[in-house]
């Protein structure tokens, strides 16, 4: 059963879709509940974190004395995913107690620090090991059942699609991720993301603001709510597409642009990647490893960083090896340099960039100038 749920991009329609994690979810309670009655089940209902009721389609039924498996078939929407039409595998078998999640055949292997679960184990994220637990905890109250679960989750074909997404790039090997935070899959159309961008930036240029303030999303606002000196409501959200939006600024004529991002995003643009999102450009690595090198780093901590998962991963390893601060100066020089050749010296730019993790923040050498800008234009 395809959902029903639409979202607007631009003036463009475009249908949502369900995510690996919902999926998983579904084929879990709907195993949970052949596996204690014994009968097949055709569908099920699975209320995901975003609000919205699914009622995918069950398929591949099997029910035996102690396990019961079936798949549902993901449905991306009007979103260009290589995963849809795969499809997620659940069986589940009883166990003594609590709800014990794997990832069986097609299911990748976490094999670098930093992702959303430790090294070794399944690429199955934790909003959908929540839902996968809800799902069939819920079917157990149903039935009166005590003990617990054991739910395995497969993607047959899914070590052969994992080529054709970053998951190798990002540490995860043998097989794809089962993840989501909302449960849905709401569409990218890139277009009409940049046209979104500028139809807020225009609103901010027509309320008088001559400072544009850049936000990545949500890290940036957090951010810009409990750090800087004025309000998030005056920010313009360009999430990956920084490039767009710092052109999409000179062409409505603001006289400054600031840009506040996590350091796993605005890393990149110490290479001139203008475009953040990993299926356009890493290179994250190979920022830090360049910087490293002109900070003076040994041989040693260098040829640690490429195997990093994450920035912060990476700075850590800098850390220990007493280079950090000098790499960090480095990293501002070149991401200084970069944005600064993208407005060709027409406005004023600049980046700050931050770490929750080591409570770290870069500035390039105009960002404070900028912030005093904002600030004092917001309080007239």
């Amino acid at each position: 059963m395809k959902l029903d749920e639409y979202i607007y991009k631009g003036s463009q329609k475009m249908r949502c879709g369900y995510t690996t994690g919902s999926c998983a979810a579904a084929a879990a309670k709907a195993a949970a509940e052949m596996l204690l009655t014994g009968r097949r089940t055709d569908t099920v209902e699975l209320m995901t974190p975003k609000g919205i009721l699914l009622r995918p389609d069950i398929t591949e039924q099997v029910v035996g004395s102690d396990c019961a498996s079936c798949a549902v078939i993901k449905d991306s929407g009007d979103d260009p995913d290589v995963t849809d039409g795969i499809r997620v595998c659940a069986a589940v078998r009883t166990a003594d107690i609590g709800v014990k999640i794997l990832g069986g055949v097609g299911i990748g292997r976490v094999t670098k620090a930093g992702l959303d679960q430790p090294v070794g184990e399944a690429a199955i994220n934790s909003v959908p090991r929540k839902m996968i637990t809800s799902a069939v905890m819920e079917i157990a109250e149903k039935y009166g059942y005590s003990g617990g679960f054991e739910v395995t989750v497969s993607v047959p074909g899914g070590e052969e699609l994992a080529h054709k997404t970053y998951n190798p790039r990002m540490g995860i090997e043998g097989g794809i991720s089962i993840i989501g935070t909302s449960g849905i899959v709401e569409p990218m159309s890139n277009t009409a993301l940049v046209e979104t961008i500028r139809t807020e930036a225009k609103m901010r240029r027509a309320e008088g603001q001559r400072n544009m303030l850049l936000t990545i999303g949500n890290y940036s606002e957090s951010f810009v709510h409990n750090e800087l000196p004025f309000s998030l409501e005056r920010s313009v959200t360009c999430s990956n597409f920084i490039g767009d939006a710092i052109d999409i600024g000179l062409e409505l004529g603001f006289e400054s642009i600031l840009i506040v991002g996590h350091i796993g995003k605005l890393v990149k643009l110490g290479a001139g990647i203008m475009n953040t999102h990993s299926s356009w450009a890493d290179g994250r690595m190979d920022v830090l490893v360049t910087c490293g090198v002109l900070a003076g780093a040994d041989a040693d901590t260098l040829k640690r960083l490429p195997d990093c998962a994450t920035a912060d991963a990476a700075m850590d390893i800098l850390d220990e090896a007493g280079y950090l601060e000098k790499t960090v100066k480095v990293l501002e020089k070149r991401m200084e340099y970069y944005l600064r050749a993208r407005v060709k010296e027409q406005v004023r730019i600049a980046a700050v960039s931050f770490s929750y993790k080591r409570e770290l923040i870069i500035k390039t050498s105009l960002a404070d100038e900028l912030i005093e800008a904002v600030r004092g234009e917001e309080n007239g």
